[in-house]
């Protein structure tokens, strides 16, 4: 099979298992299967998504509302993560002065779950956009210095034992060798972050917030509204996977320039 007839297959079948998904839940639904109560059907999301996008009620928000809130704060945070994680995890895995020093500490952290974090967050930021923000860059900032890390540790000996032969410096190693050779292992790891991040957001607006998907979420489970909640749901996933089409976007386009 051909590349692109291969290509064009996989596309189908995609089609295909989103909309036999929608609608066995559908059906699952209308038969009764799963109370209403308990399980909102398709198309009561539906009605949902396009009453929220111009009604606040029930929650306080219009539903765009929401979506920028999470987006505030989990670029933020991410962001955050992204400029001192990566360039703290490349550094580890080349210059040993700053491998011994970090390392430990990062060892202390990394096992922390992000969500222990949260009490002491609102403790020290309040409900806002900072404590949210501090969240956000706890959980995405492991996957950044692992994957820079092994990303480096991984660069091919031969090409450094060559760069060395030629009286490269280290920092003209890190630099020139190092670093391009670990952007797919630096770019995997900021597809892991955005899931972390996302995770840390959402469970972060499930205990204290006034507005975000997370908040939305929460206010369907109070009002005992499952179509709310599974927009909540989708809204989230639906975010996450544009973000990380993005930076794939991003990612091929780096790599090729260096690759050339």
């Amino acid at each position: 099979m051909g590349e692109n007839k291969k290509n064009m297959f996989l596309k189908v079948l995609s089609v295909v298992s989103i909309v036999a998904l929608f609608l066995g839940w559908q059906l699952v639904v209308d038969f009764g299967i799963v109370p209403n109560t308990l399980l909102a059907s398709p198309k009561q999301v539906i009605e949902m998504f396009i009453y929220k996008i111009s009604n606040a009620n029930p929650d306080g928000a219009v539903l765009w509302v929401h979506v920028m809130t999470s987006l505030q704060e989990a670029l933020t945070g991410y962001l955050l993560a992204l400029v001192i994680g990566i360039p703290l995890g490349l550094a580890m895995g080349w210059f040993v002065v700053v491998e011994g020093l970090a390392r430990p500490i990062f060892e202390m952290i990394r096992p922390i779950p992000p969500v222990a974090w949260i009490p002491l967050a609102i403790f020290w930021f309040g409900i806002g956009l900072a404590g949210k923000v501090f969240i956000i860059w706890a959980s995405g900032l492991v996957p950044c210095v692992i994957n820079s890390f092994v990303g480096v540790k991984m660069t091919n000996p031969v090409f450094i034992k060559m760069a060395k032969t030629y009286g490269a410096t280290d920092w003209e190693i890190f630099k020139d060798i190092c670093i391009p050779s670990a952007l797919p292992m630096v770019f995997g790891g900021l597809q892991v972050a955005l899931a972390a991040s996302w995770t840390a957001l959402v469970a972060a607006e499930l205990i204290a917030a006034d507005t975000g998907l997370g908040f939305l979420i929460t206010m369907g489970r109070r009002l005992l509204k499952p179509d709310m909640i599974i927009l909540g749901m989708m809204m989230v996933g639906l975010t996450g996977v544009i973000i990380g089409i993005i930076i794939d976007k991003i990612e091929k386009r780096l790599v090729a320039g260096v690759n050339k």
